[in-house]
């Protein structure tokens, strides 16, 4: 059982996207404790699944022209309960992946990307925002993961960074 901690814990905290092994390295140093997502609102229902983990390496151009570059791993959650179930331990949770990683590469920094349905409705994109540990469980919180401009995303960086007259101007969609 794991000692209850009701605060976040800073290093599964991320502005963007929490990687794949930072969640891994908590779920292994607490792999008996109760595996649960949070997503729109609600916890997953006990008997969820974990029905397919995929990984891609992708190229592309966004809107400004720019190349652009990146590992994605997703992760489908099939938010169901099934009698007597209960929520999946960190440990079984971190077997699959590793079941996974050994017929296909997995870059541990890779974006995280849950796919997450009940069946009925259709699959939802999310991105793992924080972790904590809460009462003897692992709580995942999952939020939309929403469209963007990356070059007006590497424009507000530099906004944030720079003051006055010698802040760049955006150079979105052009």
């Amino acid at each position: 059982m794991i000692e209850s901690d009701k605060r976040e814990i800073p290093e599964l905290q991320a502005s963007n996207d929490l990687p794949l092994g930072a969640l891994l390295d908590l779920f292994s140093a607490h792999a008996g404790a109760p595996l649960v997502f949070n997503y729109q609102g609600r916890s997953v229902k006990p008997g969820y699944h974990v029905t397919e983990v995929k990984a891609g390496r992708f190229e592309g151009l966004d809107c400004g022209a720019n190349p652009e570059a990146w590992s994605e791993v997703f992760v489908q959650l099939w938010d169901v309960d099934e009698s007597g179930r209960t929520h999946m331990p960190a440990g079984k949770f971190a077997a699959i992946i590793g079941k996974v990683a050994a017929h296909t590469p997995l870059d541990p920094a890779a974006k995280l990307t849950f796919e997450v349905s009940d069946g009925v409705r259709p699959i939802a994109l999310h991105r793992a925002a924080s972790a904590r540990l809460a009462g003897d469980a692992i709580h995942v919180a999952l939020e939309p993961r929403a469209a963007s401009c990356k070059p007006r995303d590497r424009w507000l960086e530099a906004q944030s960074t720079l003051s006055g007259c010698c802040a760049p101007r955006a150079a979105c969609c052009a």
